[in-house]
């Protein structure tokens, strides 16, 4: 079943019914049938009937029983009627993707066709999700048709033990032999982090929360020229995507997250690899106790 994160994706299948109910001239008082709309509009009957009570909420067709959806209003007033649109649809499905994959709602292999029945989309804009998917490193595509989802992280043990794990390497690469930290990189990572506060925190959606982070860190231990150091906490950072995009809208701990990330910065810039390391440390720890486990809906 899908869940609650699916709502804004409504609106975008019932402007598309709207433009039905307008390009047919349907008049008011004629019957909308959820098998036609389905045959039309090349979805399910879940995500139709979704439409369709929103739509009666926004008086444009209207329910009785035994009578089914009928259209409440005639097409000419429909002309100039617009709904309120999700600020960003493709945003909205990526998450709801995001979503049902931890907990586990869809298979490790899916289709294009299952995801436009499931979410009440069209193609084009699932295989645009999909390729945004796939260039996060959440899925890929299989040969002939077709997607995998990759390892992800969606227990608590696992959860906490990306932490312990976090904690052992981090550090480490900062103290190595001829560690030097990418002061370009750097400071592009303090600019993420002074917008962040300026704002981003409360605007930025939270699939772009999670970027900033993940540039600095990998920035850091990038320092130590070490590939395995760098490789393995990349291959950390993807298995844990998903779920801190939920973690991330609970967004009332990222200001305190950004102010030390903006002390790490510091630290770095001005030598101090010893304090920098052992702060690392403790940032690492404070986040794993803040968070815990897998964080829930």
């Amino acid at each position: 079943m899908a869940t609650e994160v699916l709502s804004p994706l409504v609106p975008n299948l019932a402007s598309r019914i709207v433009e039905i109910i307008r390009r047919e001239d349907l008049q008011v008082g004629e019957r909308l049938t959820e098998q036609s709309l389905c045959d039309v509009l090349g979805v399910s009957r879940s995500p139709v009937r979704k439409a369709l009570q929103f739509l009666a909420g926004a008086g444009v067709v209207r329910s009785e029983p035994n009578k089914g959806f009928q259209v409440a209003r005639p097409p000419k007033a429909l002309a100039s009627f617009a709904l309120e649109q999700p600020a960003d649809s493709d945003e909205a499905l990526y998450l709801a993707i995001a979503e049902d994959r931890l907990a586990e709602d869809l298979e490790e292999e899916v289709g294009e066709t299952e995801l436009m029945e499931r979410y009440g989309v069209g193609r084009l804009q699932v295989q645009r999700v999909l390729n945004r998917l796939a260039r996060d490193g959440v899925v890929e595509r299989k040969p002939g048709r077709g997607w995998v989802f990759q390892p992800l992280m969606n227990s608590p043990e696992a959860y906490r033990e990306s932490y312990r794990f976090r904690m052992v390497i981090e550090p480490a690469a900062v103290l190595e032999p001829g560690y030097a930290v990418d002061a370009v990189e750097l400071e592009k990572c303090y600019r993420e982090q002074m917008e962040l506060l300026a704002g981003g925190i409360d605007k930025w959606p939270v699939t772009e929360l999670f970027k900033p982070g993940v540039h600095l860190h990998e920035t850091i231990v990038a320092g130590a020229h070490n590939r395995l150091l760098l490789d393995a906490l990349r291959r950390v950072n993807q298995a844990r995507r998903l779920v801190e995009y939920r973690a991330k809208r609970n967004r009332a701990g990222m200001r305190a997250q950004c102010e030390e990330h903006l002390v790490l910065i510091d630290l770095l810039r001005r030598g101090g690899r010893e304090e920098a390391a052992a702060y690392l440390k403790r940032h690492l720890d404070g986040a794993r106790e803040r968070k815990g486990g897998v964080p829930r809906k």
